[in-house]
């Protein structure tokens, strides 16, 4: 996002008046306004540019392998401005990757795709994890009043596991016996 001499202008002094909070006059409060304005409309803009580009990147992914000059490019640019590559893209690139283009293409999604399922995962186990799994650690903390005493406690043994042992395959799976051979013809006729 860019901003004009004018909208920095205004910027400058919203940033000066939040470090040294001083009465504004009129005029300063609408410059501002009018900036959060522009803001509001500049994030809405690349919204919807964002969604234009994306139904067309499906489109062209559609129409594969006759659009591929259109679809790497516009991947390309997808991937410039911050899309994380769906399982549709990886597909369609590993179905192309004969094309050096392609193959190049599919590395680098295959390094985004798996680092933003990485980020994923630790947004989700952060949000799962207890509570004192992310609160830091307290040992500075035992010089307070009661803080030794409580290090101090004998912590409870945890209790003795009760579980069976795991059973090794031998002794769930016991070795096969081979089976007998029935006798060769002779040896029943005699018999």
């Amino acid at each position: 996002m860019a901003f004009s001499a004018d909208e920095l202008r205004v910027l400058r002094r919203a940033l000066a008046v939040a470090l040294h909070p001083a009465p504004l006059q009129d005029e300063d409060v609408q410059d501002c306004l009018f900036l959060a304005e522009s803001v509001d409309e500049a994030v809405r803009e690349a919204g919807r540019l964002r969604a234009f580009l994306l139904a067309d990147l499906a489109r062209y992914r559609e129409a594969l392998p006759g659009s591929l000059g259109g679809y790497l490019e516009l991947l390309r640019e997808a991937l410039t401005a911050g899309y994380d590559p769906a399982a549709d893209d990886l597909a369609a690139l590993r179905a192309l990757r004969r094309n050096p283009a392609a193959a190049e293409l599919l590395a680098r999604c295959q390094v985004l795709a798996e680092r933003s399922v990485r980020a994923r995962l630790a947004r989700v186990s952060q949000a799962t994890a207890p509570p004192a799994a992310l609160a830091p650690s307290r040992t500075r903390l035992l010089a307070l009043p009661g803080g030794r005493a409580a290090a101090d406690e004998p912590k409870p043994k945890p209790p003795a596991p009760t579980e069976r042992p795991v059973p090794k395959p031998s002794e769930v799976f016991p070795p096969r016996r081979r089976p007998v051979p029935p006798p060769p013809p002779e040896e029943r006729a005699a018999g």
